[in-house]
């Protein structure tokens, strides 16, 4: 299947979503790889987790760029090249979640993260969120915004990427409704206090969180 949807976050800033339909050979066969991504490529185990990874890098060359403009540094965190004789950075995150990969692409520091709405999630909330939030709604209301709060935590973990932030202890996400798709968080660490703002919505039975530095 092609691109999916592509959703206008900010002037600046755009989020892609490719539905991975394809099996992997389609997918392998469409895209050009560096030895390293080859060699990442073959330790993954998981054929889902292999397809996502491909899907990333049709998204990258939906927009003109390839594995070869994608590198990442000592902490794991990803980086675009820029692209022609153009001299402004550009940021780019990267989720895969089952069915679907993504990729955010903005001039800001931006941090994505794509889930499958799943009671595991609702489950495991009082271990990473404030469950006062979750008071009032019904069943499904409930996953969906414990979906929306573990993905601001990790998107913002994901623009922020130090060692030792906790998403209880640190991350702080103020209280929203699902209906506004945006939200606001605070990160408390190392003696500093850094403030958020989120956007977030759903595609199917996914939840996409895309998180800004104020």
């Amino acid at each position: 299947m092609p691109l999916h949807k592509v959703i206008y976050l900010s002037n600046n800033t755009k989020l892609y979503l490719w539905k991975i339909t394809e099996d992997f050979d389609t997918l392998f066969s469409q895209v050009k790889l560096k030895d390293s991504s080859l060699a990442r490529l073959e330790t993954m185990k998981s054929e889902s987790h292999q397809k996502g990874f491909l899907a990333v890098r049709m998204l990258l060359q939906h927009n003109e760029y390839s594995d070869f403009d994608l590198f990442y540094d000592e902490f794991g965190k990803p980086h675009i090249k820029p692209q022609g004789c153009s001299i402004k950075d550009v940021e780019i995150s990267i989720s895969h979640s089952n069915d679907f990969s993504a990729i955010a692409i903005s001039d800001l520091k931006v941090g994505l993260d794509l889930e499958q709405l799943k009671e595991k999630t609702l489950r495991i909330a009082p271990r990473f969120m404030d469950v006062s939030h979750l008071e009032n709604l019904s069943e499904e209301e409930k996953i969906k915004k414990a979906t929306v709060v573990w993905g601001i935590k990790e998107s913002i973990f994901k623009i922020k990427n130090e060692k030792g932030i906790s998403f209880p202890n640190h991350i702080f996400e103020d209280d929203f409704s699902f209906e506004d798709k945006k939200a606001t968080a605070t990160l408390k660490f190392n003696d500093k206090e850094e403030k958020f703002q989120i956007q977030f919505d759903s595609v199917e039975d996914y939840i996409f969180v895309c998180a800004f530095k104020n």
